[in-house]
């Protein structure tokens, strides 16, 4: 996904009705992928890129997405070891 930076964020529920950021990374070749940041990924991502709003996420690469998805994952892990 080298390359791939975000186009738009919308919010949306979640089914547990948590807020989620849908994020649409768009691609050079103009594909486009939805990921979908559950609450924790969305704050990582927001405090990583210093943003205080979910429209300065607009134009940000997929290695910060990436980031904050592993580290939304990671918290699962780190305290069962």
């Amino acid at each position: 996904m080298a390359g791939a930076t975000i186009s738009e964020v919308r919010i949306a529920a979640a089914h547990d009705g948590e807020a989620e950021l849908v994020v649409t990374l768009t691609f050079a070749n103009g594909g486009q992928s939805l990921v979908t940041l559950d609450e924790f990924a969305a704050r990582s991502l927001l405090a990583s890129t210093n943003a205080t709003t979910s429209d300065q996420l607009i134009g940000v690469g997929w290695d910060r997405v990436r980031d904050a998805l592993i580290a939304s994952s990671n918290r699962f892990t780190e305290h069962t070891a």
